[in-house]
């Protein structure tokens, strides 16, 4: 984990984003089409904290992204060349473009100046949407990946925001995966090769520093 000094002077408010994924009721509320990553969101603790940390960002100026995960429901320009594609179309609860499901879920707050980024297709919140165009018109440097799920997408996140030169920050407490001890794995594994890794507590601390 790195200092304060350092990690205050890596989330420069100015310079930072923060990037919450697929935060959205179908997929972390109580009527989740996946009930136990839902689950493991809420009773880890990381909704709750990607829900401190947007309410940070709102007081710190620091630009929030909501990255959401939705189909048409016709399906059209929807991915089917994974197991995991055709599993989601037989689910109970579906991703459906303009209804509750693809809401930003409670209890995270969504100010008038965040930014939400909708997809249709694929695995990943950054590539092939508007985040990376977005990010770079706002001055970003150093992107804060949060939310779900520490199986697929978010490794996807922290992956193509390297990959684009971003630096990742990934407060571990604020991501969630199933089952539960499969997320400080990935993170100890593999996020910690390629991003900072550190915790809600002390990015909150890094910009009371700041302001």
């Amino acid at each position: 984990m790195p200092s304060s000094d350092r990690l205050a002077a890596l989330l420069d408010p100015a310079t930072t984003a923060l990037l919450t994924v697929e935060c959205q009721r179908g997929v972390v509320g109580e009527e989740s089409a996946l009930p136990e990553l839902a689950r493991a969101a809420r009773e880890s603790g990381a909704l709750g904290n990607v829900a401190r940390l947007v309410d940070a960002a709102h007081a710190a100026s620091v630009q929030v992204l909501h990255a959401v995960a939705e189909r048409r429901p016709d399906g059209r320009g929807a991915n089917r060349n994974a197991r995991l594609f055709r599993a989601a179309e037989r689910l109970p609860v579906q991703q459906l473009s303009g209804t509750s499901a693809v809401d930003v879920a409670p209890p995270i707050e969504v100010a008038e100046a965040d930014l939400v980024v909708r997809r249709l297709h694929g695995l990943s919140p950054i590539a092939g949407t508007d985040v990376d165009a977005l990010l770079r018109n706002i001055g970003c440097r150093t992107l804060i990946v949060t939310g779900v799920s520490a199986n697929v997408a978010i490794p996807n996140a922290v992956f193509d925001a390297v990959n684009l030169g971003y630096t990742a920050v990934v407060p571990a407490d604020a991501i969630a995966g199933v089952p539960a001890d499969y997320t400080p794995v990935l993170v100890r594994n593999t996020l910690a090769l390629v991003a900072t890794v550190t915790g809600t507590d002390e990015v909150l601390e890094a910009w009371k520093r700041s302001g």
